[in-house]
């Protein structure tokens, strides 16, 4: 029988994600980002090392954990930013990168080093704002003038691959992934639209608003069922159910209006609290060591790429409004990647079109990037920083209006 949760399996995943907090906690100069000590906690109770569970023991609840990795990043995106300077630049950075990917992956795949195209091209575009966003707000580095331009940075690296899995890595073929994605793109503008069918002070609303809290939490309650059914549309965790997720996260932000502080930390208990871990747990589990191991130059290779590909062109499109230092910290951040990168391999791997030997070498290089590159951006942070020039009329993308 399919989709069986083995206890054991899931006692070891649980002890894995309570480690890891405890680690991070304990050891709070610790230079390792939560999500890498989950995927090395992987690694260990994995079939490779200790062998004390398979993937496949708990892979229906890491599909729930993939669905909330979508629908938390969608909550936190907030699309207004994509109308200043800041977003704007940032959609140009991302749209230079996809074009550099696409080449030098094209090329990569013609001399047979590479066997999946648009997922490794896709991979070196996306960005962990996710993981970072801890370290960037200790740091203060999301004040003043550099802040806006990061969030923005972030966003647009993981809303676009999250667009472009749906369209193109679809197994159901691209007419109907096409016509799915606005299927789920009109179902999101419907439940925009249904909130001001819930008028204020009536019986409904006043139920909502009191079961809230307590032993009720109705928000909650309809938030889960809202992404599970989103998870179940399918046999298998389809690239539908993982655009729904991000835009039902979009959503339910404008859903909640005032009530979204007190909703975010239940998602936040729920959802990093035992799904997210899982699947990234999961996730290092599911890695392919020997793969690895038998080609360390292909994950140096990714690792390379996703510095060229990714933070050139942030260097590029911000050397009117960032000083140089600045520069390199906004290229730094957008080329550190592994929690949409993680989410992506899986989802590729499973419609069969990446080979795990490319997935494992990518994921490989996204947890150097998260090993490495946050500690080069906050050592920067830490020296004085030189005014930046005034932005001039050729600039590629005017400033905020």
């Amino acid at each position: 029988m399919e989709d069986v949760v083995s206890i054991d399996t899931l006692a070891a995943v649980a002890a894995v994600a309570l480690l890891a907090a405890l680690l991070v906690g304990l050891l709070p100069r610790l230079p390792v980002p939560q999500v890498v000590l989950l995927l090395v906690g992987g690694i260990v109770i994995g079939p490779h090392v200790l062998g004390l569970g398979a993937p496949a023991d708990v892979r229906v609840l890491a599909d729930v954990g993939l669905g909330f990795v979508f629908l938390l990043a969608g909550y936190e995106t907030d699309l207004r930013l994509f109308r200043q300077d800041a977003g704007r630049r940032a959609l140009l950075s991302w749209a230079i990168s996809f074009g550099l990917a696409a080449a030098v992956v094209g090329a990569l795949a013609a001399a047979g080093v590479v066997q999946a195209f648009l997922p490794v091209a896709l991979g070196l575009t996306t960005t962990a704002l996710g993981t970072l966003l801890p370290v960037l707000r200790e740091e203060g580095l999301l004040r003043g003038r550099l802040g806006p331009y990061l969030l923005a940075a972030g966003g647009v690296g993981e809303l676009l691959p999250v667009l472009v899995i749906a369209v193109f890595l679809g197994s159901q073929g691209r007419g109907a992934a096409l016509v799915s994605l606005s299927g789920v793109a009109t179902l999101a503008v419907l439940l925009g639209l249904l909130r001001h069918g819930v008028r204020e002070g009536s019986r409904l609303a006043d139920v909502v608003r009191a079961g809230q809290h307590e032993t009720v939490q109705i928000t909650l309650r309809g938030t889960v069922l809202l992404l599970l059914t989103l998870v179940a549309i399918t046999d298998r965790f389809h690239l539908d159910a993982v655009l729904g997720a991000f835009l039902a996260g979009i959503v339910l932000r404008r859903w909640v209006g005032t009530a979204a502080p007190e909703l975010e930390s239940k998602l936040d208990a729920v959802g990093y609290g035992f799904f997210v871990p899982l699947f990234f747990v999961y996730s290092g589990m599911s890695l392919d060591l020997p793969a690895i191991a038998a080609a360390p130059l292909l994950l140096a290779l990714f690792l390379v790429l996703m510095l060229a590909v990714r933070g050139g062109p942030v260097l590029l499109v911000h050397r009117r409004v960032l000083a140089p230092r600045e520069r390199c910290q906004a290229a730094l951040v957008s080329a550190t990647a592994l929690p949409v990168l993680v989410a992506l391999t899986e989802i590729a791997v499973r419609s069969r079109t990446m080979a795990p030997d490319d997935a494992a070498a990518l994921v490989g290089a996204g947890m150097v990037t998260v090993l490495v590159f946050p500690a080069v951006v906050v050592a920067l942070g830490r020296r004085p920083v030189q005014p930046a020039a005034a932005p001039s009329p050729g600039d590629p993308v005017g400033p905020a209006r």
